[in-house]
């Protein structure tokens, strides 16, 4: 098994909810607009006959609980290839997926060789991370694929730390992620990530590079201004420098930009669904009906503003005593479960009350990255893969993919 993170501009035909592909399928080119289409002239170029119909069983015997289904009914694209009396077999995820890729390959194997009568079957594991639909008509931000919006209805739940924890995941799945702390009155990214006072460059004077911090792309108003002064800007300034913050950082070619936001639904929360395509956003809470009450008013006005919501993490979930191991729920029980259920959207995952949690963030080693820290980090690799195989399963977005086209009048003395 392998797994690749790549462009791949040949796919095929769907087959019965897959998209199979060859190595060497008959194509037809031609021109319209300076854009080239490629287009299989037949199935039976691409797979022997005989090959479709065994396989659909075998990977409808597949579940992905990333996608919540299996992979035949998510129309996963899959290529295949018979070689020296066994298959090859290429399976291509739409969300990056490498702490899963391994056992997605066992289960593909073992489903292949119960259905058919392949007995040697090499499966390899992909991730092609394309854009997806936003709100609205917004055009894409430049070098951002899709942007995820991290809120709360409130202060005080651990957004700022799910945010940072949840963007290093990302990355550690093999996603490029970049972070956006837009919480202008108060961010804490900048220090999260161990690269408080570093300033960005700007090489034009115009726009700005951003801070490169553990393998992330960040930009924080607090990389700008001093971290002890306060900001105490009216609502107008405060969406003027978030615009600033999203559209002129030059964003280098990222997969998900992770966007912390304020608490509340203030003036940033209603710019950020006027004028930010964001592909989906997650709502953090704790269990406790107080938070759960804000949590709410948070997903309904983003819900109101047609921005998807992918789902809900429930932080502080329960404290473990770091001496005894005896679990306390100090919030509560199960009240992320209740309103995802009530809400009808997906229970991302639960974050325990760890006392490393809030360390290593302080000390700009966010848990993710710690060796010390592994169970932890899994649990938010999970989340991260749960979260982004919901934005995979949206329609794409073609904003932004063809040329644009300029039609000049021609000058009456032309011929």
């Amino acid at each position: 098994m392998r797994g690749t993170h790549g462009e791949d501009p040949h796919l095929g035909r769907a087959v019965s909810g897959l998209y199979f592909r060859g190595t060497s399928p008959g194509l037809l080119g031609y021109n319209v607009a300076l854009w080239r289409v490629w287009i299989p002239l037949n199935a039976s170029q691409i797979m022997r006959a005989g090959i479709e119909k065994q396989l659909e069983p075998a990977l409808a015997r597949v579940e992905v609980p990333y996608l919540g289904t299996d992979l035949l009914s998510a129309a996963v694209p899959v290529e295949v290839r018979e070689h020296n009396h066994g298959l090859e077999v290429a399976v291509t995820l739409g969300f990056p997926a490498a702490g899963y890729a391994c056992q997605l390959a066992d289960e593909v194997t073992t489903a292949i060789q119960h259905e058919t009568h392949f007995k040697q079957v090499d499966v390899e594991i992909h991730s092609k991370i394309v854009s997806h639909a936003v709100q609205g008509t917004l055009s894409p931000v430049p070098g951002v694929k899709n942007i995820i919006a991290v809120a709360s209805g409130k202060g005080g739940v651990g957004k700022s730390t799910v945010a940072v924890n949840l963007a290093l995941a990302l990355q550690a799945e093999g996603a490029r992620v970049g972070v956006l702390d837009a919480d202008i009155y108060g961010p804490s990214q900048p220090r999260m990530l161990g690269v408080s006072g570093t300033k960005p460059r700007s090489r034009d004077g115009k726009s700005f590079e951003p801070v490169e911090a553990h393998g992330l792309q960040l930009i924080s108003i607090g990389s700008l201004v001093d971290e002890n002064q306060p900001t105490v800007w009216r609502g107008p300034m405060v969406t003027q420098v978030l615009n600033q913050l999203t559209f002129q950082t030059r964003w280098q070619d990222v997969d998900y930009l992770i966007v912390d936001m304020p608490p509340g639904t203030g003036d940033i929360q209603l710019t950020l669904s006027q004028r930010v395509p964001v592909s989906g956003v997650i709502i953090v809470t704790t269990p406790q009906d107080i938070a759960l009450l804000d949590a709410q008013k948070g997903l309904e006005m983003f819900r109101k503003v047609n921005v998807e919501v992918l789902g809900i993490v429930e932080n502080m979930s329960s404290f473990v005593c770091p001496d005894c191991g005896y679990v306390t729920p100090l919030f509560g029980e199960g009240g992320g479960a209740r309103m995802a259920e009530e809400r009808n959207v997906p229970l991302l995952g639960r974050v325990p009350l760890d006392i490393r949690l809030r360390q290593e963030t302080d000390e700009g080693l966010p848990s993710v990255i710690r060796d010390t820290s592994r169970d932890l980090a899994g649990e938010f690799r999970e989340i991260a893969r749960y979260a982004s195989g919901q934005l995979s399963l949206r329609p794409r977005e073609y904003k932004g993919a063809f040329p644009k086209i300029v039609v000049e009048e021609a000058n009456d003395h032309q011929v």
